[in-house]
């Protein structure tokens, strides 16, 4: 059944959401009743789903960076019995997501548990957007590296990125130490950092260990937890139903990618102007799109 909403106050509710409102304050601002706000945003997101898999195809990336950041569905993870905490929807759950270090592009993200068959399906799926080569003569010994996989040293990514890139990509790990000094009970401020520990896998040269990095992709969990408060630590943001997450999170980062400007940084940290959009940077689209561009084009695909 069609939402009976009008256009422009769909748009409206949409927007709202894509810069970091709550429903709860979208109801307050539009009128629009919560529940109805949610089963739009349900279904805008699922659209932006397939909007983003047709267009994130055939990109060419450097450096793509990968993590996983936490949140929870329904209830902590505590609190899901015992025999239902490896198939329940509810309780701890992660995103998956991969960042390209020059454009800032997310290619790909998935939704899931922590665990190696989720990084496997991530990393198939990561790779089936990128220009792989075609399939190179068995006796061939020179393999084409097409990207740079840059992760943490959680153990299941190397099994993951061998079965979807095999000799195709550079991968290394770097796992930083932090030591939290001087820092009084119940303060959550991270600690300070006292060292790296990085290591390449395969397909890397020595000399090209200080390349890796997932700095970038770090940097980017700061900008989802800023803009969907489901992914917030210690708030009263969080998702009831899976479905749910996963709409916030397609509509995130079709806006993010799409629409969102990131700023060059000078050699001081401080931001200077104002960037292209992702999709722009990766050649994905020639123009610069706003939000009502976005509605558009994902309403005229797929909500007709």
């Amino acid at each position: 059944m069609a939402n009976k909403l009008a256009a422009d106050k769909q748009r409206s509710v949409l927007h709202l959401l894509a810069e970091g409102n709550s429903l709860r304050s979208v109801e307050r601002l539009t009128g629009v009743q919560k529940k109805t706000a949610t089963r739009l945003m349900v279904r805008f997101g699922h659209a932006c789903r397939q909007f983003l898999d047709e267009e994130m195809r055939g990109l060419k990336l450097d450096h793509v960076e990968i993590d996983e950041i936490w949140t929870f569905v329904g209830k902590k993870q505590a609190r899901v019995h015992v025999d239902d905490r490896q198939t329940s929807p509810q309780g701890d759950t992660y995103l998956w997501v991969g960042i390209d270090a020059e454009t800032k592009l997310v290619p790909s993200f998935i939704i899931g548990k922590r665990s190696a068959d989720m990084a496997r399906r991530f990393m198939v799926d990561l790779a089936s957007r990128l220009d792989m080569p075609r399939p190179q003569d068995w006796w061939s010994t020179e393999f084409e590296k097409i990207v740079q996989i840059s992760t943490d040293g959680f153990k299941v990514y190397p099994e993951a990125v061998d079965l979807a890139f095999g000799p195709y990509c550079k991968y290394g790990t770097i796992i930083k130490d932090y030591r939290n000094a001087n820092r009084p009970p119940g303060n959550y401020s991270p600690g300070k950092i006292i060292g790296t520990t990085r290591q390449t896998r395969f397909g890397m040269a020595e000399d090209e260990i200080y390349t890796i990095c997932t700095s970038h992709v770090e940097r980017n969990n700061l900008t989802t937890r800023t803009f969907m408060k489901r992914f917030a630590r210690l708030s009263l943001g969080f998702s009831k139903k899976l479905e749910n997450l996963a709409a916030a999170t397609a509509l995130h980062f079709a806006n993010y990618n799409f629409c969102w400007r990131p700023r060059y940084q000078d050699w001081s940290g401080k931001a200077g102007q104002l960037r292209p959009t992702p999709a722009m940077m990766a050649g994905v689209t020639n123009r610069l799109w706003k939000f009502d561009d976005l509605f558009e084009e994902v309403k005229a695909r797929h909500l007709k």
